[in-house]
């Protein structure tokens, strides 16, 4: 008879699912809701697998995956969380769990995933992290899986998404947590070099291979020896290079350019494109032979506007990055504008867009003034009336959460207002006063009060209606 699989998870429903799942693979469950109640079953037990929730009531899952890899070092762990992390994925990795799954489960799969690693061997643990992407949308955390398998492996990886989003983080991120870590990482980026010095670039030469080659030079291949290659903007080799590259890849050697003699190099390479290379395939500008040789494993990285929940922990991370010196945050008008935007340029276009408004800023809070202005005008115009409520009603919700009361509430719509119009008239305050039919007076106590600087106004005490 076969040994249960001790089910840790204190979410009652999802761990009474999964115990159906065990019983139609033939084995028992037995049921452990804290970490604590899961070490007295493991003392006085034999099981054959453990699906074990990070998120427990009394310790981290993590806890008790190391407990169980020292005390049970061949007993296999499925990880499943509803907020996973690179730093979760990656250290659920180096202690050796068999597999990482994303809450909500569907059940097929984890009964597909508890099959496979009934029948299988542990993977090999990689070591801890010392980079980090932040993230917590579901996008990212499939990201962060894919990631996490690639630092456990050494084959080719490519590395697939659109400008911006952190192909080469993630690569380094990649290397620094593989068995290759204490070897170099050395990167070259195709598009920024024409043919023929691609192929040097990439393979080194020999002296007099060319005009100028006035001495032999190893490439970008020779340098990573021992360590790992990471080809940014792979897809725009030319098929002469990708010829050559498929050789390497295939038989790890190569000859400098103006060589004859096959050099040999150990290395790991990893690949990032921004474009979609099965239509590459396809349209016949990237060779098929190629793409599946780097096509190993694939790690998709999302746009930004897949992953908009993640907008203001990326922020404060930048914030905290960009200016160490003191404290910055974003007042709820920033947020609210930089959560309309469409990002084109993805994660780098946010820390360039933050990296601006912490120059021109001063104090302690980025104000909406402060950003750059194209994200404040492209923002407005894209704003209708039957797009503000949900938007509105969004931006309540969290300043609900935070504690804010009605009146704070109020204010901090009307400064947003009053602070939109004067943009919207040239920062001129009599003409807004006349357009919109306000008081100067009142328009000049509610600059004050919200400190926004203006000039043409009449002091408090002139009494100047329009």
């Amino acid at each position: 008879m076969t040994n249960p699989i001790l089910i840790i998870e204190d979410e009652h429903a999802l761990a009474s699912a999964l115990a159906a799942v065990c019983r139609r693979l033939g084995h028992d469950a037995r049921l452990c809701a804290s970490g604590a109640k899961a070490f007295s079953e493991l003392v006085l037990g034999e099981f054959s697998l453990v699906i074990l929730d990070i998120g427990l009531p009394d310790m981290s899952g993590l806890e008790v995956l190391e407990r169980i890899r020292r005390d049970r070092p061949a007993l296999p762990v499925i990880i499943v969380t509803a907020h996973g992390t690179l730093d979760n994925a990656v250290a659920a990795k180096r202690l050796g769990a068999a597999s990482y799954l994303l809450k909500p489960l569907e059940l097929h799969e984890v009964q597909e995933t508890m099959r496979q690693v009934l029948s299988a061997t542990l993977p090999a643990a990689v070591p801890q992290s010392f980079a980090m992407l932040v993230g917590a949308a579901p996008a990212m955390q499939r990201s962060f899986v894919e990631i996490a398998h690639a630092c456990a492996s050494d084959v080719p990886v490519l590395i697939a998404g659109p400008t911006g989003t952190g192909k080469t983080l993630t690569a380094k991120v990649i290397h620094a947590n593989g068995a290759r870590r204490a070897a170099p990482f050395i990167t070259l980026h195709c598009s920024a070099l024409p043919e023929s010095l691609l192929e040097a670039e990439l393979f080194g030469h020999e002296k007099n291979a060319f005009t100028g080659a006035g001495a032999a030079r190893p490439g970008h291949i020779e340098r990573a020896q021992g360590g790992t290659l990471f080809l940014d903007e792979i897809g725009d080799i030319p098929l002469s290079v990708q010829a050559k590259l498929l050789r390497f890849v295939e038989e790890r050697t190569f000859t400098r350019v103006g060589g004859r003699e096959d050099l040999r190099v150990n290395l790991r390479l990893i690949t990032a494109t921004h474009k979609a290379l099965r239509e590459e395939v396809r349209a016949g500008r990237f060779r098929e032979d190629l793409y599946y040789r780097l096509h190993v494993l694939e790690i998709a990285m999302p746009a930004l506007r897949e992953r908009g929940g993640d907008l203001p922990a990326l922020a404060n991370f930048f914030l905290g990055s960009l200016c160490p010196e003191r404290s910055v945050q974003l007042a709820p008008a920033s947020l609210e504008l930089l959560a309309r935007h469409d990002w084109p340029g993805n994660v780098r276009e946010l820390r360039n867009v933050l990296e601006h408004a912490i120059a021109v800023s001063s104090g302690s809070v980025i104000l909406p003034h402060h950003l750059p202005r194209d994200i404040r005008e492209c923002v407005s115009l894209a704003v209708e009336s039957d797009t503000l409520q949900p938007v509105l009603a969004a931006w309540l919700d969290t300043r609900l959460k935070d504690g804010a009361n009605y009146n704070t509430m109020a204010g901090e719509l009307e400064e947003m207002a009053l602070r939109h119009l004067l943009t919207r008239f040239d920062n001129k305050p009599t003409i807004l006063a006349r357009e919109t039919g306000m008081n100067r007076v009142t328009l000049r106590r509610k600059c004050r009060q919200f400190s926004i600087g203006v000039q043409g106004l009449p002091d408090a005490g002139e009494d100047s209606d329009v």
